[in-house]
């Protein structure tokens, strides 16, 4: 790959731009005790990058329980509203000084995106002082299938107006990296999606993309 195949970066957001992990994980332990089902940190670690609902199945076949679409749906929610509240801890000092600097060093020459299954990526970007940062943002709420499916990647790509195999994914979830693969996007793995052999890249932080552009 050449500099000059790269006409677009989109990133993911949590694990990428700004780290929201511990508040998932501490909203599902709550939800989990609340309800009597066996969590884990392990079990955790198979909800990353993964949509709400489709976390709640792998949770319940994990546990091996199951409960009513409507009870399902009532989880869901108690989750998120915790999860909700529990961003009210993220202020502008949740974004490190290397990701900062790396994407306005990027916003120089490429168009931005982010494509995140989140359906509170909009309050967390608010959050964390980039709402009118990025030239494109798709999320959960413009999506039906979450990743590994390619969906979220190919409308970011859309609303840039640039095809999929001029753009670079930034992901930090073996699914993501997943679904960058099958939408025939370049990738670059950080975290633990640098441990996919279906990555063009692994990174240690976000501005050694500043070494690969």
């Amino acid at each position: 790959m050449s500099k000059s195949d790269v006409k677009a970066v989109i990133f993911d957001l949590d694990g990428v731009i700004c780290s929201t992990d511990i508040y998932h994980e501490k909203a599902w332990a709550c939800l989990c005790t609340s309800y009597g089902i066996p969590f884990s940190h392990e079990v955790n670690n198979l909800l990353r990058g993964i949509g709400r609902k489709e976390s709640l199945d792998i949770i319940l076949a994990q546990a091996g329980m199951s409960f009513p679409e409507d009870v399902k749906d009532k989880m869901l929610q108690y989750k998120n509203n915790l999860y909700r509240s529990f961003l009210e801890e993220m202020t502008e000092k949740s974004v490190s000084e290397d990701v900062l600097s790396t994407l306005h060093s990027l916003k120089k020459r490429y168009p931005l995106a982010i494509g995140s299954s989140s359906r509170n990526t909009r309050l967390i970007l608010s959050r964390i002082g980039l709402s009118d940062f990025f030239d494109a943002v798709c999320d959960g709420t413009c999506i039906r299938r979450s990743k590994p499916d390619s969906e979220v990647f190919l409308k970011a790509a859309a609303l840039l107006g640039i095809p999929p195999t001029s753009c670079l994914v930034v992901e930090d979830a073996k699914s993501g990296i997943d679904a960058a693969f099958s939408g025939h996007f370049i990738s670059a793995g950080i975290g633990d999606a640098a441990l996919s052999d279906k990555a063009d890249f692994r990174i240690r932080r976000l501005s050694d993309l500043l070494n690969i552009l």
